[in-house]
């Protein structure tokens, strides 16, 4: 047994089989620190990553949930430590990742004192965790350890290990035999659930009847990539996938038509608007406005989480289970469906979209179109390479313009969408696949807001990973351009004190770290740039400077649309003739590459 509460902690988390974490220290949890010293001095199978922030630390352990498939761990003091921790873990909380935090406390004899950085942490994490337990006593540990970890895996949602300061360094202490006390052990029970063999059938049923079958597939249904595409193939459906799930279903695939709503393709909305009948699996996609009208299709929905069931679209069969357990038990009761031309209207129209995100990446932009820098990073990506996007025009671009290919990765803040986790996510990336090239893609606002910071991190520990390939590509134009856009599209002008980014040199700041820099602010050099930096021997910042006005309008919108909605919204906007002038160029490069093919001739 180990001598203190804090080293039980520490083993007993590796007996868990968790063996990275990343937190930041403080007196709150100062004895933890100690121990986590003394294991790493004994070679114990763990590693610690202290990040530039505790809420940096929270979303790189919600970022290794999401790219391993185990939990995440973070550790963090009391007081502002434990808050700024909120933010990552609310990121785990709202796409159903599972993470334990453990969090320093002042001593139990001082806590209703109203004493320095006392905080009612239990009270605080309420909310964001689905088990909250302070260790009151040595014996207590081993219990609030078992079932901070069981219920996180089980639940796929934050927990939260409270450590009183003073009960860190004692000595730990066996749970007895005796009323009250709880002994616990060490062990997941498996979630590769099916529903029973009448509900299944009632939801082949379903989907047999359907001529017009579209599959919306979310990151629930990640390792499930056969059998997605294997039922496809027997209903002649067609695929989209949540921002989540990009990753699930190949890129390359032709009936995949990636995304759908805002930063959605044509032929994603399109399927939706025509289906009459939708299987939703592993998905939680909270834009209801583009799933089908009430009535318009049967539905049936598959998802471990029973209270996703039935919550964006009334559906007729409810399945809950897991998804590729439930699909491979389903697939034997779908009959084939002969009639290809639903499916083959959707490939025909990824076809045409393709062509229209391609013209749309060309158009005239100034200095440089950020599409046009996705495109060519699309045309490069690694057979093996993670991708993240950060919840601003980035997460636009990369939905448009990136196709994922089987053993590609991609991931970012979905529910939460917040601002920065894209840096975070890509460092978590590099520590759970050291051997894999990462690329994280953000914007010069989220950049400054703590990104920054994490290059500190990078330089640290960069020479360490197998593949050294780490690519930041900032997209530089001095405008929080997302929240400009929204603004926009309520009516509102571009508000320049609040929107204007802070212009800087990010290439030369990566240069003092010993890092990479490359400065682009022509297209004629991107295509070298982005090739520069995949044969770069160290980490790599590019420091693209785009132009914030090229719009990130809805593929469903008309060229009619778009001149009246942004001429009524851009009336005193500080970049007006920007806005309009880019806008209409991208709903012109929509209209041509739809239209092309009705006329005759060479239209290069």
């Amino acid at each position: 047994m180990s001598s203190t509460v804090s080293d039980f902690v520490i083993d007993r988390l590796i007996a868990w089989d968790l063996h990275q974490f990343y937190g930041f220290p403080g007196d709150g949890i100062g004895g933890f620190d100690g121990a986590l010293d003394r294991a790493q001095s004994d070679g114990k199978d763990f590693r610690y990553v202290r990040p530039t922030h505790e809420e940096i630390a929270a979303f790189m352990a919600c970022a290794h949930a999401k790219f391993t498939g185990g939990i995440g761990v973070c550790i963090a003091t009391s007081g502002p430590g434990a808050v700024h921790l909120l933010n990552g873990l609310y990121d785990a909380k709202m796409d159903n990742q599972p993470v334990v935090a453990i969090v320093g406390q002042q001593g139990r004899v001082a806590l209703g004192s109203e004493a320095q950085q006392e905080l009612n942490l239990e009270r605080v994490f309420t909310d964001v965790a689905g088990y909250v337990q302070t260790v009151l006593t040595p014996m207590h540990a081993q219990m609030v350890v078992d079932r901070a970890v069981r219920i996180a895996r089980a639940q796929r949602c934050p927990t939260v290990v409270i450590l009183p300061a003073d009960i860190q360094d004692m000595e730990v202490a066996e749970p007895d035999l005796e009323h009250w006390v709880s002994r616990t052990g060490v062990g997941h029970a498996s979630t590769v659930l099916t529903p029973p063999d009448a509900e299944l059938r009632r939801a082949a049923e379903v989907l047999n009847a359907g001529s017009r079958v579209a599959m919306f597939v979310g990151q629930g249904a990640r390792g499930a990539t056969d059998e997605v595409i294997a039922v496809a193939e027997q209903l002649g459906a067609g695929i989209i996938t949540a921002l989540l799930g990009k990753d699930v279903v190949p890129g390359d695939l032709p009936y995949h038509t990636q995304q759908l709503g805002l930063l959605g393709s044509r032929p994603s909305y399109d399927m939706m608007q025509d289906c009459d009948t939708l299987l939703m699996v592993g998905s939680n996609y909270p834009y209801a406005e583009f799933l089908p009208k009430t009535g318009q299709a049967r539905g049936v929905q598959i998802d471990l989480s029973p209270r996703h069931l039935s919550l964006r679209y009334p559906m007729e069969v409810n399945l809950a289970g897991d998804a590729k357990a439930t699909l491979a038990a389903l697939l034997p009761h779908l009959t084939r469906q002969e009639d290809r031309g639903w499916q083959e209207k959707v490939i025909e129209g990824m076809k045409d979209w393709n062509e229209v995100t391609e013209r749309e990446a060309m158009t005239e932009a100034d200095p440089i179109n950020p599409r046009y820098v996705y495109h060519l990073l699309n045309e490069r990506l690694p057979h093996n390479c993670i991708v993240t996007a950060d919840a601003g025009s980035t997460a636009d671009w990369y939905g448009h313009h990136i196709r994922l290919g089987r053993d590609m990765s991609g991931n970012l803040s979905g529910m939460l969408a917040s601002m920065l986790a894209s840096m975070p996510y890509a460092v978590a990336a590099k520590f759970a696949h050291p051997d894999r090239p990462v690329v994280c893609t953000i914007g010069d606002g989220a950049f400054q807001m703590l990104g920054m910071n994490e290059l500190l991190t990078v330089k640290r520990h960069w020479a360490s990973w197998a593949d050294p390939r780490f690519i930041v590509l900032v997209l530089h134009n001095n405008d929080l351009t997302q929240v400009s856009w929204e603004m926009r599209e309520v009516g509102d002008p571009r508000y320049d004190t609040a929107q204007r980014v802070e212009s800087m040199d990010y290439a030369a700041f990566a240069e003092v770290l010993g890092l990479r820099g490359i400065t682009v602010d022509k297209p004629d050099q991107v295509a070298a740039a982005w090739d520069a930096a995949f044969a770069a021997d160290r980490p790599v910042v590019l420091d693209v400077h785009t132009d914030p006005n090229v719009p990130p309008l809805p593929a469903h919108i008309s060229f009619a649309e778009a001149k009246g909605f942004l001429t009524t919204l851009v009336k005193g906007d500080p970049a007006e003739a920007s806005v309009i002038r880019n806008s209409l160029r991208a709903v012109g490069a929509q209209l041509f590459a739809g239209a092309k093919k009705a006329v005759p001739g060479d239209h290069s």
